[in-house]
């Protein structure tokens, strides 16, 4: 007899009838608003391309602490009628939700939401987000959301970060799937259980243990929340599809990844030649295309020589 199939953890219901209900939604309209509201005062300049997959560990903050600012802007979208005219959003990395709607007067008074915010620089070399989300599904409020903001920089390796669409998903749910993927659903003989801390509740004090851990992670990736097969995938694959000077995301990674990992002309070359032939491929191009697609591939490889040579 077949054992039966794990049933998935589905989305906390929210309470009728309670108004941080229709708070959260307004807030998720506030953050899809985001890419079109953002504005950043920093401005990067000279940059080399193998520096390119550095640059979150130097902006990620900065981008999570103007994302913040972004939205006490929208105040006039989340907060329509004037209820919460003392509330904004604070940010403390030290805590979880490490964004909080408070009471800027009584800022030690519950909040009425949090937001477990996330920066993605969306070139980096992995190809999706590398944040760990450990926390217990216990240490969520059921209004908590977490928040995967992408950005880039607006000349691809110069100018003003952006941001894009943001993906937003409850904060408990995103921890239940996490635990269900890694226990039910992983094809693993390794030990599946997951120790979780007692007594944990929603806004716990900063240092508070809320974090759950396997009994066994030969890998380290637990918590890897884009590896977690049905919560992000498909916002990740159609994320990578976004053009940044008029080429897909996913395609600069590449491009960026070659000179990167390669060490000689010819191995740069050889590079690019592969990577044209499977984007030609993927693009449904290759029958009708494949000697300019040579020929272009010998052309780069060409002008990359020189250039290292000059």
């Amino acid at each position: 007899m077949k054992s039966p199939v794990p049933v998935p953890p589905a989305v906390p219901s929210l309470p009728k009838g309670d108004r941080r209900t229709a708070l959260v939604g307004r807030v998720k309209n506030a953050i899809a608003a985001l890419p079109f509201h953002f504005d950043s005062a920093t401005t990067i300049e000279g940059i080399e391309a193998g520096d390119l997959f550095s640059l979150n560990s130097v902006l990620g903050s900065t981008i999570e602490v103007q994302t913040v600012a972004a939205l006490n802007k929208l105040h006039s979208i989340w907060d329509p009628d004037c209820e919460y005219m003392n509330y904004a959003f604070r940010r403390s990395s030290q805590s979880f939700p490490d964004v909080r709607l408070v009471n800027a007067e009584s800022p030690d008074t519950e909040p009425l939401l949090g937001i477990e915010l996330k920066g993605w620089y969306l070139l980096t070399k992995e190809k999706v987000p590398a944040f760990r989300y450990n926390v217990t599904p216990g240490a969520c409020s059921v209004f908590d959301l977490l928040v995967v903001v992408p950005w880039h920089l607006n000349n691809v390796l110069s100018g003003k970060p952006v941001i894009i669409e943001p993906f937003t998903v409850n904060a408990k749910y995103a921890a239940m799937v996490r635990n269900h993927y890694w226990s039910e659903m992983r094809d693993s003989t390794a030990d599946k259980g997951i120790a979780s801390p007692e007594g944990v509740g929603p806004y716990p004090k900063a240092g508070a243990e809320i974090s759950d851990r396997p009994n066994y992670d030969g890998g380290g990736n637990f918590g890897r929340i884009a590896r977690v097969e049905g919560l992000m995938d498909d916002y990740v694959a159609s994320t990578l599809q976004t053009t940044i000077a008029g080429i897909p995301a996913k395609y600069w990674i590449d491009f960026f990844t070659t000179f990167v990992d390669s060490h000689t002309d010819h191995d740069i070359g050889k590079a690019v030649k592969e990577k044209l032939v499977r984007i030609y491929k993927e693009c449904g191009h290759w029958a009708e295309m494949d000697s300019a697609a040579e020929s272009l591939a010998d052309s780069i490889a060409g002008l990359l020589a020189a250039a290292r040579k000059a």
